[in-house]
């Protein structure tokens, strides 16, 4: 063997070994970002849960037809969600009614927990887009294209719905001193999604 055709062997060698050590950390990391995107995917729906059982608590305690439409808007959010349908706009609708909610008739202890659980759902949402963001990133590089490094994983999908602004209610305000009361709008959808790639 000639010591340039011996050359040859070694280079092809080292560009495949490079080859094999680059896809294997692509997959690796495909493979963190998958569970990763699971995980968030859990815990956006554990926050949605949250969100409508405080909902629902909270039109216990409401009256009129703003309760009515609230537990409306959870029932349907509950069947989007068994039935696989719309989910974004169930939550948007389940969103608006709270937004239109009279919240000085709710109790501290329930007023608090609706607070939380509308927080914890703007957080839920902007790590399970995240996440999202980064696995479609490294799903739509060449070589994890090319090769199919990603296998038959199905690609994650953002979820947008509107997230609540604090502001100052316009309902009735509380009796006596205490906390103020804080009302969430839903008029606007954040944009999250930023570029792939």
């Amino acid at each position: 063997m000639t010591p340039e055709l011996w050359m040859l062997v070694v280079a092809v060698g080292l560009v495949l070994v490079w080859a094999t050590v680059l896809c294997f950390a692509r997959v690796r990391r495909l493979d963190r970002l998958h569970v990763r995107t699971d995980a968030a995917r859990a815990g956006l729906e554990a926050a949605l849960d949250r969100r409508a059982a405080a909902a629902l608590s909270a039109a216990e305690v409401a009256e009129g037809d703003g309760a009515d439409g609230l537990r409306a808007a959870v029932a349907a959010a509950h069947s989007a969600r068994a039935c696989a349908g719309d989910r974004e706009a169930a939550e948007n609708v389940l969103g608006r009614a709270l937004g239109t909610l009279d919240r000085s008739v709710l109790p501290p202890a329930l007023l608090a927990e609706l607070i939380d659980a509308e927080q914890l759902l703007i957080l839920a949402r902007r790590v399970h887009n995240d996440a999202v963001r980064d696995t479609l990133g490294l799903r739509s590089r060449r070589l994890v294209r090319w090769l199919h490094l990603a296998g038959t994983a199905p690609l994650p999908a953002y979820f947008e719905i509107a997230d609540p602004e604090t502001g100052v209610t316009t309902t009735a305000p509380p009796a006596g001193p205490g906390l103020p009361i804080v009302a969430l709008t839903y008029d606007r959808v954040s944009a999250d999604r930023r570029t792939e790639g």
